[in-house]
């Protein structure tokens, strides 16, 4: 089994709901990833940071670091930050906070992201892409250069085509579909 199949196979057993769901965006699904599950487990985490590290290196965005919005980006930035170690180019990883801290520094981006920081802002399930979209905004207003955005799980559902809209391109490690296949398998 591939490294690719077994994440879609995890992202199937355990973060897949079916039944009536409301998104992080407000609409409304007959599914669910709370991809968490998987991402928060050690399994998931040891596929997913060697995956998704190969697939930014083949991806050419030539980055430092690896984040995104705090809670869903933060085990996958850690995952491929982990998994970067050893290598010739390690990359650091950071956490968007969703507001502003209002005490003690203030950041809105934590961790060791720097002024100039060529990233790849992360997202574990993209629906809308909102949640990318305000990272990629965060990132930019600390003057840092978005390379791209890397989704653990890409729903399908014009999330991609928005935050290729704003310049970004998108790469995804799984899409909704093939976790779907899997389900009814």
């Amino acid at each position: 089994m591939t490294d690719h199949s077994l994440l879609v196979a995890l992202l199937a057993e355990r973060s897949a709901k079916r039944g009536q769901f409301t998104l992080a965006s407000g609409k409304q699904s007959k599914y669910y990833v709370d991809a968490r599950l998987t991402t928060m487990s050690p399994e998931g985490l040891s596929v997913i940071g060697p995956l998704a590290l190969s697939t930014l290196r083949q991806s050419g965005w030539e980055i430092d670091a690896v984040g995104g919005l705090t809670l869903g980006a933060d085990p996958i930035s850690y995952a491929i930050s982990y998994a970067s170690a050893d290598s010739l180019r390690p990359l650091r990883a950071f956490t968007v906070r969703k507001e502003a801290k209002s005490h003690g520094t203030g950041k809105t981006i934590e961790g060791p992201f720097k002024e100039g920081d060529r990233v790849a802002v992360i997202e574990d399930v993209i629906t809308t892409g909102g949640s990318a979209l305000r990272a990629i905004e965060a990132v930019r207003a600390a003057n840092g250069i978005v390379a791209g955005v890397l989704a653990l799980v890409d729903r399908e559902e014009g999330g991609r085509q928005a935050i290729e809209a704003a310049g970004v391109p998108v790469i995804s490690l799984v899409s909704a579909s093939q976790i779907i296949k899997v389900l009814e398998s």
